[in-house]
């Protein structure tokens, strides 16, 4: 396995500081899903051209929706087929709309 590039202090904080930024970033996001504010349609429209949501994995974006846990979150995702790894900016057109059509049915 490779050696990650060593870094001056100064790079290290700075890429502390970007980390830091977007965890706060995705505890919002996450925030507005849990409270109902931001929709699961909204966020998954805006993937493409949100980092913070694009980066953010399906799991967590699920588990934040208000209802679904742990094991609901991961039984629409074995369902589906998406992995557990997966990202929502690398969810497919049709996944995508099985999440929706899925979470939809509450």
């Amino acid at each position: 396995m490779a050696t990650p590039p060593q870094l001056n202090p100064e790079q290290r904080a700075a890429a502390l500081a970007k980390a830091a930024e977007a965890r706060v970033a995705r505890a919002a996001l996450k925030g507005r899903l849990k409270m109902g504010s931001y929709s699961l349609a909204e966020a998954i429209a805006a993937a493409d051209n949100d980092p913070v949501v694009g980066k953010l994995k399906v799991v967590a974006l699920l588990e934040s929706l208000p209802g679904v846990g742990k094991v609901k979150a991961r039984k629409v995702m074995e369902d589906i087929g998406i992995a557990d790894t997966r990202r929502v900016q690398g969810l497919g057109a049709q996944q995508r709309l099985a999440l929706l059509d899925q979470l939809s049915k509450k």
